[in-house]
């Protein structure tokens, strides 16, 4: 049935044709939808499942847990497929859950400022919904059909974190099945507890290895009064980190700090019509009053000046915004879309913030002696950045270029206390460098997943390398 080395044929017959008669159409096993479910933007080969199943609610993800654990066939969840590191590969086969029906924005409590929601809700969808009562949920990946099932799995982050934090700061708690079919809610909604483990903070970027989320719990904040936006070219790639940095230590309010290299501002002129100077440059956006804002955008001037900055253009006007940030975000099929016939390796790290300027100094370097096109953007106000090395996928050289390219970048970044993966999670394409990141504590990583999943169901081959 699949192309990948199922479980057991029998076992995933009996699975199969157990789950057939209880969800009729909303169990698929063609193959393009298959293949779509395993679908990763990236590089990694694409293992489909056996079949997809498109669950209602808790109780049908239960459901499908139950029949699937009973003979030992592994679970695989689904959000909206924009994972970048093989998380939806269905490495053993098994069953991939959809939880594209589970869009259901349960309970809005603006006075406590949090809100509950099904699993498959997008982050657009929330904020849409939320937009009319002054409020909205800052963790912004990139992705607006990104689900907030899919963003706590990775325990995703973006644009806004150095502000926001990342889901791991703004998820409060998740109703999750668990391998044996049991649901739990792993807290209430009140702003801290002492009482007992930190089940939700343990689930949260689990990639779907320890339990199933189907609903969550995340923090809310009021838009601001005043929102300004920034262009700020400069002279090198030192001199915007420095900026950062210097703004980071001085506790500037600004809710995005975003770098992009020459060669990305050179793609997003050409595909998104804008007209920005070919220099490596800083977006930039601060939140708070007028007042405040305005204050904040004089003083990183003043720094950013200092630090060899040839203008700084600010926009207040929302469709301006709208439209810089638009870029930004697109800049991965922008880059793409410049490149025909070759796929993008997207990668990150992240490192202290103080090894900022160091490190994406040495990648570049790195990417001048690969040979290889590989644009830079990254969220430089917590230390995270991105490559995507462009790869014509049928030439063996250009593909070991870029796997050197990667695997020098990951070892920098745990060489100077950083990571492997700032936000893109661990999936299949990091495994190799949890080892060298965690060291003994690989083992506590192991004990956890041995004792919530012994038999290895959800969603196995991740995270966790084999030896």
């Amino acid at each position: 049935m699949s192309e990948t080395l199922s479980s057991d044929a029998d076992d995933i017959a009996t699975v199969l044709g157990i789950l057939r008669q209880r969800f009729g159409e909303r169990l698929q096993t063609g193959e393009a939808v298959r293949r779509q479910h395993a679908h990763t933007l990236t590089w990694l080969p694409n293992q489909p499942p056996d079949a997809v199943v498109w669950p209602d609610n808790t109780e049908e993800v239960q459901e499908v847990v139950r029949i699937a654990g009973t003979h030992g066939v592994p679970i695989i969840p689904f959000g909206a497929g924009t994972s970048l590191e093989g998380h939806l590969n269905a490495p053993r086969g098994g069953v991939s859950l959809d939880f594209s029906r589970m869009n259901r924005i349960l309970a809005v409590n603006d006075r406590d400022l949090d809100a509950t929601v099904e699993a498959g809700v997008s982050r657009k969808q929330l904020n849409d919904h939320l937009r009319d009562m002054g409020l909205f949920f800052p963790v912004d990946p990139g992705a607006e059909e990104a689900t907030i099932g899919g963003m706590s799995a990775t325990r995703a982050s973006g644009t806004t974190a150095v502000r926001y934090g990342t889901m791991r700061e703004n998820v409060l708690n998740v109703t999750a099945v668990m391998a044996d079919g049991t649901v739990i809610r792993t807290a209430r909604r009140a702003r801290k507890s002492s009482a007992g483990y930190d089940l939700t903070k343990l689930l949260v970027g689990s990639e779907g290895t320890l339990g199933i989320m189907t609903e969550v719990t995340v923090k809310l904040y009021g838009i601001p009064e005043s929102i300004l936006s920034a262009v700020c070219p400069f002279e090198s790639v030192a001199g915007a980190c420095n900026s950062v940095i210097m703004a980071i230590q001085l506790g500037l309010g600004l809710a995005r700090m975003e770098l992009i290299d020459e060669a990305t501002v050179r793609i997003l002129n050409e595909q998104a019509k804008l007209n920005l100077p070919i220099k490596p440059m800083l977006f930039l956006e601060f939140h708070g009053t007028e007042a405040g804002t305005r204050d904040q955008v004089r003083i990183f001037e003043d720094i950013a000046r200092g630090e060899g900055a040839v203008g700084f253009d600010w926009a207040e006007k929302e469709e301006d915004r709208r439209r810089l940030w638009k870029a930004r975000h697109e800049s991965y099929w922008s880059v793409k879309t410049a490149h025909p016939g070759r796929e993008a390796i997207a990668t990150d790290v992240c490192v202290p913030i103080s090894r900022l300027a160091e490190c994406v100094a040495e990648t570049l370097e790195d990417i001048r002696a690969s040979g290889l096109s590989a644009p830079i953007v990254g969220h430089v106000g917590d230390g995270n950045f991105h490559t995507m090395p462009m790869v014509d996928m049928s030439n063996p050289k250009e593909i070991a270029a870029a796997e050197v390219l990667i695997e020098k970048m990951a070892k920098r970044a745990i060489a100077m206390d950083g990571t492997c993966t700032g936000e893109h999670g661990v999936g299949q394409g990091k495994m190799k460098y949890l080892k060298a990141e965690h060291g003994p504590a690989l083992a506590a990583m192991r004990a956890i997943k041995q004792a919530l999943d012994p038999q290895n169901i959800l969603n196995p081959g991740k995270i966790l390398p084999a030896d």
